[in-house]
């Protein structure tokens, strides 16, 4: 079983890295259409340029799935969670304790939250029909900015109706093709589809190494005008935060933007949660930009940038995924101004999320679990260098177990690095913890057996 695995593996593999249509190559029996000067008569073009099952992605997609089916697996994707999922859920109609939610301090689903969330479309109706700059402003869209500038104790704050577009229309908007972005090699993909956007020449630098920034600026923070360094808070896939004071540092002396994107660390780091400033105790405004996002730690969904007044302005005035897209619905903006609130009055759900996370991480290394570079911080992943062990393991904790987590496979990670990826909650208890690990070193000691 542990060789026809391994083979697979290997040919699942080398099919992934080949394109299986290459761009600028026409195979003899293809039909293309005729470039030849005076020819005014192009010829049919080819099947696999028009049809949507020829395409690369979806062929590689197929050949993955006969992969898992041949290891006799389900697709561990799109589970679907029949209500409120925190640290425990229900999948198929089976309760489970659930690893794979952002939801870190317990507020989607909370009463109070989903109280706001009724009495904010009772007022304004179910959308607000219009971008924000044409008529689809309303009060609680500034209350929730606001709110948001408060936390971050800067000027003001924006906010978009979806995470992913506030990266790519933020970074496409601001830099040029005379610019420069530099960021860290684990980036989240809307910053590098943002840098894409943008024209601006794009470099990354090793994994929270400022050294290597620092080599990188000296070298070529010259032949450019406006240069930003992007950063996360907390990487979702490691679990690990970068060194912010000594970027603060660099970003000063190279005179360029830093920008940090709290998608995961706001709500987790710091005794409030109030993210990467507070852990380090640094002035906010030593930061340019800071992003984040609404459908996490508060319950709603879209994303923020907050700073300075000239960048909030220029934003809501010209970046397209702002100024072009439907004002944020009122039901989806209050659950994260009352989470804003209630995090101010309940500290201690983020201390108890603290205590479980360094709980999850110190069990897993006492059962000799490759936990990688986290800090114990609400993202803990177990790497165990197989995609098919990752999806096998995933598969049967939930099947035999009742225990959801998530695998992350190669590409998304390279496959030595493949692992299941733990998100921890303020109410995981230690028994589910427990519980788990002995489940997983069970599993991992049959397959290397």
């Amino acid at each position: 079983m542990t060789a026809n695995r391994s083979d697979l593996k290997r040919q699942l593999l080398e099919q992934a890295r080949k394109r299986t249509t290459p761009r600028a190559t026409a195979r003899p029996n293809d039909s293309v259409t005729s470039t030849l000067p005076g020819n005014s008569t192009p010829g049919p073009v080819a099947e696999r340029f028009t049809r949507f099952d020829a395409h690369p992605g979806y062929q590689q997609l197929t050949m993955l799935r006969q992969g898992a089916e041949q290891l006799g697996l389900k697709d561990p994707f799109f589970k679907v969670h029949e209500g409120t999922a925190g640290a425990t859920s229900v999948i198929q109609g089976q309760p489970c304790i659930n690893f794979a939610s952002y939801n870190y301090l317990g507020y989607s689903g909370d009463p109070r939250v989903t109280q706001a969330a009724c009495e904010a479309v009772a007022r304004y109706g179910t959308s607000v029909s219009a971008s924000r700059v044409v008529s689809g402003e309303r009060p609680i869209h500034r209350e929730l900015e606001q709110a948001i500038a408060k936390a971050y104790q800067v000027d003001d704050a924006v906010a978009f109706v979806s995470g992913h577009a506030t990266n790519v229309s933020t970074l496409g908007y601001l830099l040029g093709a005379k610019d420069l972005v530099l960021h860290d090699e684990y980036i989240h993909n809307s910053s590098l589809v943002g840098a894409q956007l943008s024209g601006a020449k794009r470099m990354s630098f090793a994994h929270n190494d400022p050294d290597a920034l620092d080599a990188l600026l000296s070298r070529h923070r010259h032949q450019f005008e406006r240069v930003i360094v992007v950063i996360e808070g907390l990487y979702s896939m490691d679990g690990d935060i970068p060194d912010l004071p000594r970027f603060i540092e660099l970003k000063k002396r190279h005179q360029v933007w830093l920008m940090v994107d709290e998608a995961h660390s706001f709500g987790v780091m710091g005794d409030n949660g109030l993210g990467l400033h507070e852990y380090f105790a640094i002035d906010p405004r030593d930061v340019d930009i800071w992003m984040g996002t609404m459908s996490k730690t508060l319950s709603g969904c879209g994303g923020y940038i907050a700073g300075s007044s000239a960048l909030v302005e220029t934003l809501r005035y010209f970046a397209p995924g702002f100024l072009y897209s439907v004002g944020m619905p009122a039901q989806v903006a209050a659950p994260s101004i009352k989470v804003l609130e209630l995090m101010q009055q309940e500290p201690e759900r983020v201390e108890k999320l603290h205590a479980i996370s360094r709980y999850f991480l110190q069990q897993a290394k006492k059962h000799g679990m490759d936990t990688g570079h986290s800090i114990g911080a609400a993202v803990v992943p177990i790497i165990v260098g197989s995609s098919p062990l990752a999806a096998h393991l995933s598969h049967t904790l939930l099947e035999q177990y009742h225990i959801n987590v998530q695998p992350i496979l190669h590409p998304a990670v390279p496959e030595k690095s493949a692992r299941l990826r733990f998100f921890l909650a303020y109410d995981h208890t230690q028994a589910h913890i427990d519980q788990t690990l002995d489940a997983l070193a069970t599993l991992l000691a049959q397959a290397r057996s």
